[in-house]
């Protein structure tokens, strides 16, 4: 089965991707989205994961095709804590050992076939405000799921990476101190990019 993969700023542009996805035919099911608490206001005052949900029905439909963001929740990631999720992956995420490839998040997405020095990235776009978008599908042609995994605006890893390195980065630290944004930060990561 393919997995596809990309990591976007806004909250937005990955629940636009997402609704895009399932309008052309990809089921909720093979849908997994894990963000920064901080994209909603509801969870961004929790403050450790013990306050976090367990994960129990992560990912559950609401019925009438209500789809994957009908399910979002908060869940606790070993190495990220509290994050908003649901889907496949963050469930695989929030069950993974603390010693699997690095643990957590890291763990699930070498799992499924990301090669490590990008799940590093990806993680710690996470807990820098960033949302991850995972579709695993067999079924779609792949041009027409990135296709709209690229549409919506996502982060160049390599860019990112390189930006992550200036500042000291080596690769991610699960016990590095929780990263708490800005209020324009917090203002970024929740709207959607504007079109110029």
């Amino acid at each position: 089965m393919a997995v596809y993969t990309r990591v976007y700023d806004t909250y937005a542009d990955a629940e636009a991707a997402v609704r895009d996805l399932e309008t052309a035919g990809i089921p909720a099911d093979d849908i997994s989205l894990v963000a920064n608490k901080y994209v909603s206001e509801e969870y961004a005052e929790v403050a450790d994961a013990s306050a976090a949900a367990s994960g129990a029905g992560l990912g559950a439909l609401a019925g009438g095709g209500a789809g994957l963001l009908a399910g979002v929740g908060l869940l606790a990631i070993p190495g990220l804590g509290p994050v908003v999720a649901a889907g496949w992956l963050a469930a695989t995420a929030a069950g993974a050992a603390a010693g699997a490839a690095a643990g957590g998040l890291i763990g699930a997405l070498v799992e499924a076939g990301t090669p490590e020095e990008e799940a590093h990235v990806y993680s710690e776009t996470v807990r820098r405000g960033g949302t991850l978008l995972t579709v695993r599908n067999d079924t779609a042609e792949p041009p027409v799921v990135n296709a709209i995994l690229d549409r919506h605006h996502p982060v160049d890893t390599g860019i990112r990476r390189t930006e992550y390195e200036q500042g000291g980065w080596k690769q991610y630290d699960p016990a590095a101190p929780v990263y708490t944004p800005s209020e324009a930060e917090i203002e970024r990561i929740r709207r959607r990019r504007q079109s110029s």
